[in-house]
């Protein structure tokens, strides 16, 4: 099952709860937060692990914190894994998250198959021009440390 992620859910349900004034109109700005906004009540830990290291190191890209996306992928991935990341960034010129030049506007997660220690999650970007991009993520069950990252 894939979750969405959508700010315009959570505006919305901000506005019924009368915490937010009326607006006339929301415009939709893709280069600020994520264009999504989950349940994240029914997400699988490892699901919900990828989401928030995902949103963590897009929100510092964006602010221009390099530094702070970088100790992101500290927090949540392996060394061996931000190595071959590394690697993937200057053989490829471009961002080894989201495996382009650009920043996705949205995203969202679904759980894959479990097994040998490992279960997958399988995170869909979605571009402004309406097209999306796949990466699976690898995570130990043991600790949800996630320790490969690939194209889908």
């Amino acid at each position: 099952m894939i979750r969405l992620r959508t700010a315009t859910a959570a505006v919305f349900a901000l506005s019924l709860a009368g915490l937010l004034a009326p607006a006339p109109a929301l415009a939709a700005d893709t280069t600020a937060g994520p264009q999504a906004s989950q349940s994240q009540q029914a997400l699988t830990p490892a699901e919900l692990q990828v989401d928030h290291f995902f949103s963590a190191y897009r929100d510092d890209i964006l602010n221009g914190d390099p530094a702070g996306a970088y100790d992101v992928r500290r927090q949540y991935l392996t060394d061996y894994l931000n190595g071959q990341l590394d690697q993937w960034a200057a053989d490829n010129n471009a961002d080894p998250v989201f495996r382009a030049q650009n920043t996705p506007v949205g995203w969202s997660v679904a759980q894959g198959d479990s097994g040998a220690g490992h279960t997958t999650v399988y995170l869909t970007e979605d571009w402004g021009d309406g097209s999306t991009t796949q990466v699976n993520y690898q995570l130990r069950l043991a600790d949800l440390v996630i320790d490969d990252l690939r194209n889908g």
